[in-house]
């Protein structure tokens, strides 16, 4: 655990009691802190006070005995319009935190101690591979035997992670929620993978959602920064953190595109990874054999990790060595089963069209599984890669919708996932892939997109056995 600094007999709030909130908690009270706690759902109230945590209706509170208020990341406190809680204190003039700035603030202090190398930080943001990239740049640091945690929107809690080791890397996944509203973010590396539309009601528009990732950047000052330029918020990103064309601590990264110029760049083009500095070509590694890292997203993803590797110190051949025995994160381009000459692979996350439209682009001859609470536009930007695409069996809220947007491609309305399974396997070919990628969230049929994946492979375990 991370004892937070700064608030030692001091009262704080903590509103929410998920993960982050129950880590806050814990982390507040070690500090010193007297915590007052709430959470507005009984069930978790009352998971709370089993794990010891009092209860505190922060809507009555007398805010100006309050030091500070620290919200879960899930809260509004801005758009589209601030909790109750929240409102209250921020009219009070009771600074909001949350879990991440507190992370920072006390992580800063804990570097006071002693070490022969001080431990880093590596922040990860973007819409696109933020989990893959921080799960691939942890794996690669262990791979290395450097000492590392994973934390953040992955894994476990930043709070609630052990004291930091001599030399250790934390690596740190981080989504617009969590830094938006963090008071202190000071990475020593620090990510942004790619922007596609999301979250928008949140952020009020997409000039607040990338202001949001943005804040990673300009409040933190990274020493480095691997900046994904292939959308022009990321081009506009690495030029306002560079000082000139050949400033090294910005590391351009891409997929699809040869990155020019004398400054530090890596890229992947048609399956392979190169580093170019000042112009020259330094190393590359061929990506297409490796099981773990399907399709061009995927291989911007092993682009960014490699930069961070790279900062850090490791050799390219190392750092090869750990992309190919990479096996992937669950949900996300997941090989679940190959039989009978099809391959089954689970994309559960793939929540919005972008994300989709990457997992389509991973093969080529696909029975495809979409569907669930639809967002804005549908499946509309997915036109141009419907070629790939078989045929569709559609799921859930948004099934009938998704088969107005796809035109010629052979569809059925299926609506639950054994069904959509059943289907797809019967009908599926030596050669093709039944891929689970709904372009939309989970939450009309599933809590949450891991519950969705996980139903997909069952199904495809259960409709295995079946034909076996």
């Amino acid at each position: 655990m991370i004892a937070v600094q700064g608030y030692e007999g001091r009262r704080v709030a903590v509103l929410g009691l998920g993960r982050s909130g129950l880590a806050s908690c814990a982390a507040l009270a070690a500090g010193g802190a007297e915590v007052l706690a709430w959470d507005e759902s009984p069930e978790a109230r009352a998971a709370a006070e089993a794990a010891g945590v009092a209860m505190t209706d922060l809507a009555r509170v007398d805010w100006s005995l309050i030091a500070a208020l620290i919200t879960s990341p899930g809260i509004p406190h801005l758009y589209p319009a601030p909790n109750r809680v929240i409102a209250a204190a921020l009219a009070a003039g009771v600074p909001v935190d949350n879990d991440i700035g507190l992370f920072f603030r006390s992580f800063a202090t804990a570097l006071s101690m002693e070490f022969d190398q001080p431990p880093k930080v590596v922040a990860v943001t973007g819409s696109n591979g933020k989990s893959t990239t921080t799960a691939l740049i942890h794996h690669i640091l262990q791979a290395a035997g450097r000492p590392a945690q994973m934390a953040g929107n992955i894994g476990t809690g930043v709070l609630s992670i052990a004291p930091p080791l001599d030399g250790e890397v934390i690596v740190l996944e981080l989504s617009s929620y969590q830094i938006e509203l963090a008071r202190a973010l000071t990475p020593d590396v620090a990510v942004f993978t790619n922007l596609s539309p999301d979250h928008l009601d949140r952020h009020g528009g997409m000039g607040g959602y990338f202001a949001a990732k943005r804040r990673l950047f300009s409040e933190g000052g990274p020493d480095r920064a691997v900046i994904g330029v292939d959308e022009v918020e990321g081009m506009f990103l690495a030029g306002q953190m560079a000082q000139a064309q050949e400033d090294a601590r910005v590391i351009r990264i891409s997929s699809g595109q040869k990155l020019t110029g004398p400054g530090w760049n890596v890229f992947a083009r048609k399956g392979h990874l190169s580093e170019y500095r000042r112009g020259k070509q330094v190393a590359t590694i061929d990506l297409r054999g490796f099981r773990g890292l399907p399709g061009a997203h995927n291989h911007q993803n092993a682009c960014a990790a490699y930069a961070v590797a790279r900062t850090l110190g490791l050799a390219p051949r190392l750092i090869e060595d750990a992309l190919a025995s990479f096996t992937g994160l669950p949900h996300r381009s997941q090989l679940v089963a190959e039989a009978g000459g099809v391959r089954y692979v689970n994309d559960s996350k793939a929540t919005n069209a972008d994300s989709a439209a990457q997992a389509l682009q991973a093969f080529e001859r696909i029975r495809w599984i979409a569907g669930g609470l639809g967002k804005d536009g549908g499946i509309a930007a997915l036109a141009p890669h419907l070629g790939r695409v078989a045929k569709a069996y559609l799921i859930g809220h948004s099934a009938r919708d998704f088969a107005l947007q796809l035109g010629e491609t052979p569809h059925e309305i299926c609506e639950t996932m054994d069904r959509a399974v059943h289907a797809a396997m019967d009908e599926a070919q030596p050669g093709e892939v039944v891929l689970l990628a709904p372009a939309a969230a989970s939450f009309d049929q599933y809590p949450d997109f891991e519950k969705r994946g996980e139903a997909f492979m069952t199904a495809v375990r259960a409709g295995l056995n079946d034909a076996g």
